[in-house]
């Protein structure tokens, strides 16, 4: 038996009121783990690179959580999430040792994965990472699960047609950096809205036509008015509450409104209700929300296309960098109350290729 330390993001067993506190509801621990102890079969331990700190990840601190997709975390045990990791040794027939993958994993140095997991089936072997020339990191998110989710989401739920407004909330996140400028390519009018100064600069720095900061701006259906005068066509709703209310208020009739989180709600107990959902019938008006999960069939188009427009340069993708799974609690509510700009990750270790 060898015992190797394992530093582990833990769920404590106080749960979140609202925002989680470093210490209080979430932390660093370490624990050990023997790397020479026998595999059951269907099990892979393998070793994390890489994790990707994402809004998700609130969801399941709740106990009894409102998405089914997400299912809760137990307390006193390992969060879950999206990371990129080497395989150790495997007892499974898909994953040979030093194979590259990403998948949804516990956040951990070390960890055990297993065929049985509910999430084992997003899991993918991806060893042309070895030879990329792009950035490890970007396998977590423009070309892992946040870029899939932008993708699948405006072209599968959006369906979004050239000369449309397209407009996009939390658009300097994971996903809506990633919306705006597929949006660009296609030929939309493209408009976003973010928290900061800083983060409406970088919009318009990577081609956004018109933004602007919701904290600062005194009635958003007003701002949409303005920078909308034709109306909103399609609306990649990352955010819900008021500013999904203020877009129905300047959506076209046969609009589209993309359901991919409502993050004003992930901190409160009580669900937010919408006020005007109204008018959704006159202006007959499609929203519909969606999982990444449901659309793994587009995952190697998806790979395919956005790696040649990184290549070219048509896309942009901005990162924050933790090093160090230390810094991971201090990400994760970093990342929560907006402090980060572009993608949060964590950088846990380096591959050996």
């Amino acid at each position: 038996m060898v015992q190797t330390p394992n530093k582990q993001l833990v769920l404590l067993k106080q749960l979140p009121e609202g925002y989680p506190v470093v210490g209080e509801h979430i932390d660093v621990r370490e624990s050990t783990i023997d790397l020479e102890a026998p595999l059951q079969e269907g099990q892979a331990l393998i070793k994390v690179h890489v994790i990707s700190i994402d809004p998700f990840l609130r969801s399941s601190m709740r106990g009894n959580s409102r998405d089914e997709h997400i299912p809760p975390v137990d307390v006193d045990q390992p969060m879950y999430g999206y990371t990129l990791s080497t395989v150790i040794k495997s007892n499974i027939d898909k994953f040979q040792q030093d194979d590259i993958v990403v998948g949804i994993t516990n956040l951990e140095e070390y960890t055990t994965i297993s065929s049985s997991d509910p999430f084992f089936s997003v899991t993918r072997v991806r060893n042309d990472i070895k030879n990329s020339v792009l950035p490890l990191s970007y396998y977590v998110g423009v070309l892992g699960m946040p870029g899939h989710t932008a993708y699948a989401g405006l072209f599968e739920v959006g369906k979004p047609k050239k000369g449309e407004t397209l407009f996009v909330s939390a658009a300097a996140g994971a996903v809506g950096q990633i919306v705006g400028q597929l949006g660009k390519i296609l030929g939309l009018r493209v408009l976003g809205s973010a928290g900061s100064d800083e983060k409406i600069a970088y919009l318009k720095e990577i081609g956004f036509d018109a933004v602007f900061n919701y904290k600062t701006t005194s009635n958003i259906s007003e701002k949409l008015t303005e920078l909308a005068p034709k109306g909103i066509d399609v609306y990649f709703d990352n955010v819900g509450g008021e500013t999904l209310e203020a877009v129905l208020e300047n959506a076209n009739r046969f609009a589209r409104i993309v359901a991919c989180g409502m993050i004003s709600t992930y901190y409160s107990e009580k669900d937010i209700g919408v006020r005007n959902l109204m008018k959704i019938v006159p202006k007959h008006i499609t929203l519909e929300g969606f999982a990444v999960f449901d659309y793994m069939h587009l995952e190697d188009q998806f790979t395919n296309e956005v790696t040649q427009w990184l290549k070219e340069e048509k896309m942009k993708y901005r990162e924050s960098t933790t090093n160090g799974i230390d810094g991971a609690a201090q990400a994760l509510v970093d990342a929560m109350h907006g402090k980060n700009n572009g993608k949060q990750i964590v950088h846990v270790s380096s591959p050996s290729f």
